[in-house]
C-alpha cells in the first residue's frame, strides 16, 4: 500500500508540474480550432510540394495536440481534396510540433527533449514526405477517398460542404467575436474531456513506473552498453512500447519521463514521444477510415520514420556537442513549493476558470450555432461535418462517432443511429433483440461477440 500511495503521489506532482502548460496549451489550441476554418486549411494542402509541406507544418503546430482530433481532421481534409501526404504531415505536426508538448517535455525531463521534439519532428516530416509516394499507391488512395465521399453522401451532405465556416469574415473580426471565443472555450473543454482518460492513465502509469519498477527490470527490455546497437534497439523498441501502451497525445510524455528514468536511451525516448500516432486505438481508426491495407502502410511507415528520426536526433546532438540530459532520480518533487510553477499554476487555473465560464455560457454569447457536443465522448463537432447524426423523437443528435449503442446512458432508448466509422468509434457494433454487443478487434474476423460494459460505463476512444 505504501508503494501504491507513493506512485499516486508521484503521478499527482508530475501533473502539478505541468498543469499550467496543459491549460495554456489547450486554450491556445481551442482558439486556433475556432478561428481557423477547415476550408482555409484545405486550400493550403492541395499538394505535397516543399512550400505546401512547410505551410501545413505550421498549421498543424498551431492546432489541437489531441491525437484523435488530429486524426479526424486529417481524414476530413483528405476527403475534401487535400493531398494525402500533406494531410498526414498535418497530423504529425499537430501532435509532435505543438508548444504545450515541448513545454511539458522541458519541465519533466529537460530542455534537450523539447529541442529534440521540434528538430526531430521536422526530420520525421521530411522523411515521410520522401517515402510516402512510394509507400501509398495513388489508386488505393483514390479508392479510399471515394469510400469516404460515398459515406458523406449517405449522410446527405456533399464532401465539399462548407456549412458553418467563417465566410467573408476577417481574422480580426473573428477574434473580436464573443461567440467565437465561446466556441474556442468549447473546443478547449472538449479537448480536455476527450483526453482525460489518456492523461489520467499516462500520469498514473508514469508514477507506477517511477516508483514501483526497479531499474533492473528495464535492462531486460532496453539494451545497454553495446554502442550503436543499443541506440538502434532502443529507437525500434520505443515506438513499439507506445503502440502497446494505448496512451497517446500529450498523455505519453509523463510515461516517456518514467521510461527515460528507467534506462531508455535519449533517442529511444524521443522516438517513443513521436509514436503517439501509432497507439493501437488509432491504428484501428486508420483501418476504418482508409481501409486495412492503407492502415498497415501508415503504421509501418510511421514506425520507420519515428525510429529513424529518433536515431538521427540522438546522433546529431552528439555530433553538435549538445549534452545529453541527466537521468532524473525523481521526475517531480513530491511536495508543494512557492516557486514559479506554483505561481504559473495559479494564473493558469484562473484562466481555466474563465474558459470554463465561457464554455458554460456559450449559448448566451451566441456560441454553438455551428457546433454540437457528442453526448457520449464530449467531443465538440461542427454540425456541417459531423461523422454521424442520430435522431430521437424527430430531433437530431449530433455525434462525433457512429455505432452509438442504445444501452448508453446518454442516448435515449428509441434513438435511431447510423453506422459510419468515426474517430470515437472503437469497434464494430452488433445488434440483437435483447442485448447490444460489441466485437473486440481480435474477434472481428471470427464474429465472436464480446459483451460490452454495463450502461453508464461506456467510454469513448476520443
Amino acid at each position: 500500500m505504501q508503494t501504491a500511495g507513493q506512485s499516486v503521489l508521484e503521478a499527482f506532482f508530475m501533473f502539478w508540474a505541468t498543469l499550467w502548460a496543459l491549460i495554456f496549451g489547450f486554450t491556445l489550441s481551442g482558439a486556433v480550432q475556432a478561428f481557423v476554418s477547415r476550408h482555409e486549411m484545405q486550400k493550403a494542402m492541395g499538394d505535397h510540394r516543399a512550400a505546401t509541406v512547410v505551410r501545413t507544418g505550421f498549421l498543424g503546430a498551431a492546432s489541437s495536440s489531441c491525437s484523435y482530433a488530429a486524426t479526424a481532421l486529417a481524414k476530413s481534409l483528405f476527403q475534401r481534396g487535400a493531398d494525402f501526404t500533406t494531410a498526414m504531415v498535418f497530423m504529425v505536426a499537430s501532435t509532435n510540433l505543438v508548444v504545450e508538448l515541448g513545454i511539458v517535455l522541458w519541465l519533466l525531463i529537460g530542455w534537450q527533449f523539447a529541442l529534440a521534439e521540434f528538430v526531430g519532428g521536422a526530420i520525421m516530416i521530411a522523411l515521410f514526405v520522401l517515402i510516402a509516394p512510394r509507400v501509398f499507391p495513388a489508386a488505393e488512395l483514390a479508392q479510399a477517398r471515394e469510400r469516404l465521399n460515398a459515406r458523406a453522401s449517405v449522410k446527405g451532405r456533399a464532401a465539399g460542404s462548407d456549412e458553418g465556416e467563417w465566410h467573408g469574415v476577417s481574422l480580426w473580426q473573428r477574434l473580436r467575436s464573443k461567440a467565437g471565443w465561446a466556441d474556442a472555450a468549447g473546443y478547449a473543454v472538449s479537448d480536455v474531456s476527450m483526453l482525460r482518460r489518456e492523461l489520467l492513465i499516462g500520469y498514473l502509469v508514469a508514477g507506477i513506473l517511477a516508483v514501483a519498477v526497479p531499474a533492473s527490470a528495464y535492462s531486460v527490455v532496453f539494451f545497454s552498453g553495446h554502442g550503436f546497437w543499443t541506440d538502434l534497439e532502443n529507437v525500434i523498441v520505443g515506438p513499439f512500447v507506445a503502440f502497446i501502451s494505448f496512451v497517446c497525445s500529450i498523455g505519453n510524455v509523463p510515461l516517456a519521463a518514467a521510461l527515460f528514468k528507467g534506462g531508455l536511451s535519449f533517442g529511444g525516448t524521443v522516438a517513443f514521444v513521436f509514436a503517439d500516432l501509432i497507439a493501437l486505438p488509432l491504428v484501428i481508426i486508420y483501418g476504418k477510415f482508409y481501409g486495412r491495407r492503407i492502415a498497415a502502410r501508415i503504421f509501418f511507415a510511421f514506425w520507420a520514420v519515428m525510429s529513424v528520426s529518433g536515431l538521427i536526433v540522438d546522433l546529431l546532438f552528439r555530433a553538435l556537442g549538445i549534452p545529453a540530459p541527466d537521468r532524473p532520480t525523481e521526475i517531480a518533487r513530491t511536495s508543494f513549493e512557492w516557486n514559479y510553477t506554483t505561481w504559473l499554476n495559479i494564473i493558469a487555473i484562473a484562466v481555466g476558470a474563465v474558459v470554463y465560464w465561457l464554455y458554460r455560457n456559450r449559448e448566451r454569447f451566441g456560441g454553438m450555432e455551428k457546433y454540437a457536443k457528442d453526448p457520449v465522448c464530449g467531443m465538440q463537432v461542427e454540425r456541417a461535418h459531423a461523422p454521424a447524426i442520430h435522431t430521437h423523437a424527430g430531433a437530431p443528435i449530433t455525434s462525433a462517432r457512429t455505432g452509438v449503442t442504445k444501452n448508453s446512458s446518454t442516448i435515449p432508448e428509441n434513438t435511431s443511429t447510423s453506422r459510419l466509422p468515426s474517430p470515437c468509434h472503437r469497434a464494430p457494433v452488433l445488434r440483437s433483440r435483447r442485448q447490444t454487443v460489441a466485437k473486440s478487434p481480435l474477434a472481428y474476423r471470427k464474429k465472436i461477440p464480446v459483451w460490452r460494459p454495463a450502461p453508464g460505463r461506456t467510454r469513448c476512444a476520443v
